[in-house]
């Protein structure tokens, strides 16, 4: 198993002054997951090597068995110091891609036109394609077939308004992610905030928040057994 995974090159939280990019559990839980069944990973981004961290996924609070992991894990750490070119890499060359969430991905993979043509090729060629929590916001331009917007009929999920609402950020994002999703035609579900939720629909895996990112990871699995 080939799987990709695509980090952030986005770090500036709009124009509050702080910093963003990608969350760490959102990257650790599906990395060790993937890999410890067998899957070899490959890990891109928009501008290559390091992909930023939100700092407030590194707070205390915020850890977890896999992210304590990653950092007892020096190869783990090269691999995300040094992440390739997203314009790089072809569908052709692997089996599933995976997109951690964090705020980062809705500035810049969401307008990304290697990551949407990515998100298109890999469906069309009847790979499955898992986001998480931010993440599927990264669906916002990816087209299906018949040139409707991809996620038009799907049954998906990703971070939902209330939760925007309890970190404040409603205000400072270019969209959310739960709007943009049923305004392009998604049937757009979610349980209490901040559970674990993931959803396939054929080929699509999303995961609500970031204690879903073992959950999508698991059913990205799943596809591809």
């Amino acid at each position: 198993m080939n799987i990709l995974m695509v980090l952030t090159s986005h770090d500036r939280l709009g124009d509050t002054g702080k910093k963003t990019g990608f969350w760490l559990e959102e990257f650790a839980a599906p990395y060790y997951l993937l890999k410890d069944a067998g899957a070899q990973l490959t890990l891109v981004s928009p501008g290559g090597g390091q992909p930023p961290l939100d700092p407030k996924s590194d707070a205390p609070d915020a850890q977890t068995e896999a992210t304590r992991r990653f950092k007892a894990d020096p190869a783990a750490q090269a691999a995300l110091a040094s992440t390739g070119r997203l314009a790089d890499v072809s569908a052709d060359s692997f089996d599933a891609v995976f997109y951690p969430g964090g705020h980062g991905p809705l500035w810049d993979l969401a307008e990304d036109k290697s990551s949407i043509a990515l998100i298109e090729a890999m469906l069309a060629a009847n790979k499955p394609v898992a986001l998480v929590c931010h993440a599927p916001g990264v669906l916002r331009h990816a087209k299906a077939a018949d040139g409707k917007p991809l996620v038009s009929g799907k049954r998906l999920t990703g971070f939902t308004n209330t939760e925007e609402e309890a970190v404040g950020l409603t205000q400072v994002v270019p969209f959310l992610v739960e709007d943009m999703l049923k305004e392009n035609g998604g049937d757009y579900s979610k349980v209490a905030d901040w559970q674990p939720y993931a959803i396939t629909d054929g080929l699509l895996v999303t995961g609500q928040n970031p204690a879903s990112s073992e959950a999508a990871a698991e059913a990205l699995l799943k596809l591809l057994r």
